[in-house]
Formats: structure tokens, C-alpha cells, sequence
């Protein structure tokens, strides 16, 4: 019998697949579409599958993703998603009705934003803040109060493992 999956389990699974390719800046700005210039590029992404329109109009949005230098980029070649524009308050003169990114989970650390522009909140136990600033194409805010990322306690752990059962973010 062939696996069945809900259709938020597909949105995940798709979302995460985009960005495993996709790219950030530090304005939160998403490109999903294209690597390189839009009219000749050197890879064609899937496009938003609907994250443009979350971008866009939810309240705020967390954004997961992995963490290195080809991703993390100073100005993404094409906005897909938008995040916070070019930090200047463009969200709001272009008249988009969500809040923008409320942070960035990467595989290193995770980050706000503060006016518009990621600041770096936590770093996983396993990595520094260092690693990250050589794997971060621009340069690095880091948040006053800089601490490692709390592990999970078991509990936590638990809740995450029951709604994740095939392991799709926990393997």
C-alpha cells in the first residue's frame, strides 16, 4: 500500500525543498525562482508554491533552511518572497499587510530582525559565532545578549517527534 500524506505534509515537504536550493538575504528576502540573472540563469528554482503570498500577508513567518555561504547572500538575484525589501520600509510603501520574517532558523544559529535586517540571536552548541560569520555573506549584526541555542528537553522533544513521525525534520 502506498504511503498516504495530509496536504500540510506536502506543503512542508515542498516548502523545505525550496529552500534547501533557495537563497536569503539580510533583508529576509527569499529567492526560490532563480540563481543568477533572471533573464539567463545558471539554475531555475520551483518558484514560491505559494510562499510568496505567506510572505507577503501572514502576520509573521519563520523561515527554516540550511546555513552557508551560497545562501546566505548580501542581496538575493531575485526576490521571490519578500522579506524587508532593502530594510528600508518598503513592506509598508508597497502596501504589504504582513509583518514581514520574525526570524530565520538555519542549521547554525537562529536570527531576528531588527529595522529590517537579520541579527544574529543564538548559535547551535555545535558551531560559533565565527563559523557562522565565515558561512554568512554579509556582514554579521549579532544580538547584545548572544547565547547558544537551548537544547530541547525531552518533552519538547517529544511534542516535535508526534508531529514530525516520519522524521522529516528530526532524522
Amino acid at each position: 500500500m502506498a504511503e498516504s500524506y495530509t496536504a500540510a505534509e506536502l506543503m512542508v515537504a515542498a516548502a523545505a525543498r525550496e529552500m534547501r536550493d533557495g537563497e536569503i538575504d539580510r533583508h529576509g528576502n527569499l529567492d526560490t525562482s532563480y540563481i543568477g540573472d533572471p533573464d539567463r540563469p545558471t539554475v531555475k528554482l520551483p518558484g514560491s508554491g505559494g510562499a510568496a503570498n505567506i510572505a507577503a500577508l501572514a502576520r509573521r513567518f519563520v523561515i527554516i533552511m540550511p546555513h552557508d555561504r551560497r545562501r546566505f547572500r548580501d542581496r538575493v538575484d531575485f526576490i521571490t518572497s519578500p522579506g524587508f525589501g532593502d530594510g528600508d520600509g518598503r513592506r509598508e510603501r508597497v502596501g504589504l499587510g504582513g509583518g514581514g520574517p520574525a526570524a530565520i532558523i538555519s542549521t547554525l544559529g537562529v536570527f531576528g530582525f531588527q529595522e529590517g535586517e537579520a541579527i544574529l540571536r543564538s548559535y547551535h552548541p555545535f558551531t560559533s559565532v565565527d563559523e557562522i560569520r565565515d558561512q554568512t555573506g554579509w556582514p554579521l549584526h549579532i544580538a547584545p545578549d548572544i547565547r547558544p541555542t537551548p537544547t530541547p528537553t525531552s518533552e519538547e522533544l517529544a511534542v516535535i517527534r508526534a508531529y514530525d513521525p516520519r522524521e522529516f525534520w528530526t532524522a
